[in-house]
């Protein structure tokens, strides 16, 4: 099993020493490293740092938002990284939610979400492969643009720059179990919001028909300490804000994700408790026994116990971890190598 370490997206300002941690996490033999993006901070320009101070690990986008840019310029993105470092890039796709994609960019959620996903993937694939001009008569992507508002001037293109990398990686973080179906058919990879090793049955249906040498790499966060709750507490503050406040109550795709887990109950009360303005309460709200199903948490032994149904998990080729701890990145480098 390959591990990665995600930064997800800058807060108020950067995040400090990512560059010094994805150096140590190189040096630890981490295979990748991870950057995000949501109302803020775009996830390849820290990327860009990172590749430039780094010389070895895979460098990931988890996730880029779909809406945020067409998928030509996504994939002029991928391509002048993937060259700068030297064939490092692995590119991590998301759709987010209709509050993000209409709020922040002022541009209407797809009705087809899954006809969209196919469509990006499908030009940036083009681009990469660099066969001919881009060409798509989609219901999204239009190459060249055939709008009764265009000029009808667009031509056919193909990329000046020659991709170094036709099968560059492309990963989507899927959540809803059609999207994760159609993301087997494809990507090259998943990546998981939330997976449990303890509960495999969430996602049996939808990877049903994945193909041999596809990579799922779930978010694991991990939260080292000797008191499991106080050690989970982070972890319940994130969850409560996605599931209660990421998305619209009637529309989150995080809180249909914990009821899928058979937290339904739970994921309602968290909603609730949030809209009404109870944002401690919505935290105290998440099951402890949700956290730990989809995290690791607490003291050296417990993770290292824990750590092994992940291991042994025939589904998982790669975690990608969230911590800032240096013990925790060590300890986790030297069960994966155990």
């Amino acid at each position: 099993m390959r591990l990665g370490l995600t930064f997800g997206y800058w807060g108020r300002g950067p995040s400090a020493g990512f560059v010094e941690l994805a150096q140590e996490a190189e040096r630890l033999g981490f295979d990748s490293v991870w950057t995000a993006e949501s109302w803020g901070s775009d996830a390849f320009t820290p990327l860009t740092w990172i590749a430039a101070n780094t010389s070895r690990i895979n460098l990931g986008t988890a996730v880029t938002q779909m809406t945020a840019r067409t998928p030509t310029a996504t994939a002029m993105h991928a391509l002048t990284l993937d060259h700068l470092s030297g064939g490092r890039m692995l590119l991590g796709l998301g759709l987010s939610g209709p509050q993000v994609v209409e709020g922040w960019y002022g541009r209407p959620f797809p009705k087809s979400p899954l006809t969209f996903t196919r469509e990006y993937v499908d030009v940036i694939r083009q681009v990469l492969r660099r066969e001919g001009p881009v060409a798509l008569e989609g219901r999204y992507a239009q190459h060249p643009y055939r709008g009764e508002d265009g000029t009808g001037l667009g031509k056919p293109l193909k990329p000046i720059t020659h991709p170094l990398r036709a099968d560059l990686p492309v990963f989507l973080g899927a959540e809803g179990p059609k999207n994760v179906h159609l993301t087997t058919q494809v990507a090259d990879g998943w990546l998981p919001l939330h997976w449990s090793p303890f509960n495999p049955a969430v996602y049996a249906e939808s990877l049903r028909d994945k193909p041999e040498g596809f990579r799922i790499a779930p978010m694991v966060q991990v939260a080292m300490g000797d008191d499991v709750e106080q050690a989970m507490f982070p972890i319940k503050a994130a969850m409560g804000f996605y599931v209660g406040g990421m998305g619209a109550k009637s529309k989150n795709f995080h809180a249909d994700l914990m009821r899928r887990f058979g937290y339904a109950e739970a994921a309602d009360r968290i909603q609730d408790l949030f809209f009404e303005g109870k944002r401690d309460e919505a935290i105290a709200a998440v099951p402890s026994e949700f956290v730990d199903e989809i995290a690791l948490v607490g003291p050296a032994d417990r993770i290292r116990e824990r750590f092994q149904a992940w291991k042994d998990d025939e589904h998982v080729t790669d975690m990608i971890v969230t911590t800032r701890d240096l013990t925790a990145l060590k300890l986790l480098a030297d069960l994966a190598n155990d």
